[in-house]
This record gives C-alpha cells, structure tokens and sequence, in this order.
C-alpha cells in the first residue's frame, strides 16, 4: 500500500498534467482521493465504461466514456496570477491559518 503524501492539489484547482496519455493539457480538479493519491480532471484521461441498461434508473446501456484517475505526483497546479504552472509552497498567515502559495510569484493559492 502506498503511503499517503501531502496533497498538492484540492479540489476546484486549474491543473496542468506532466506525463501520461493527456500531457500538457489543463482542466479543474473535480474530486482529490486522499487516501490514494489520485484525483479526477474534468475532461481528461477517459477511459470506456461498459454499462448494462437499467430501465428502473433510466440508463442506457453500451459503452459511455468516463474521467479516471490521476495520481497527483502527475499534475501541477496552474497560478491564476502569473498564469504558469508552479509548484505549491505553504505560508504561515498572521492569524494561524497555513495557506498554498505559488513559488513563482508568491501569490495566494486558497481564497
């Protein structure tokens, strides 16, 4: 089993993929699985679910393609500032609070 790193990534950031089949596409962070270390992006990496109808739920049945996963070391987030990908630092506010900053240009990741 994998050990879990620190997430990167949440949800509803702009992400940028560095390797597999979707490489050097962007696209928004719809869910993060923690646990795995792997997130969904809207409208990347799909893959051909085979469904069975279910008339009862109204499905269709046939072949529907469908968002995978990604693990995370593959993805970099996107800074909306200087509109690069950047690697995501910490920063320590006056209040307490710990937030995501973008190493290139020191802008606030978290709203």
């Amino acid at each position: 089993m994998e050990s879990m790193a620190k997430v990167h990534v949440k949800k509803s950031d702009l992400v940028y993929v560095l390797s597999g089949k979707d490489r050097g596409k962007t696209g928004k962070v719809l869910r993060v699985f923690v646990e795995k270390n792997r997130a969904i992006v809207e409208g990347l990496n799909f893959i051909q679910k085979h469904t069975r109808a279910n008339p009862q739920k109204n499905v269709k049945g046939g072949i529907l393609p469908k968002e995978a996963s990604i693990h995370i070391s593959n993805l970099m987030v996107v800074c909306k500032r200087c509109n690069k990908r950047a690697r995501v630092g910490i920063s320590h506010m006056r209040d307490g609070r710990k937030v995501r900053i973008c190493k290139n240009c020191e802008e606030l990741l978290d709203e």
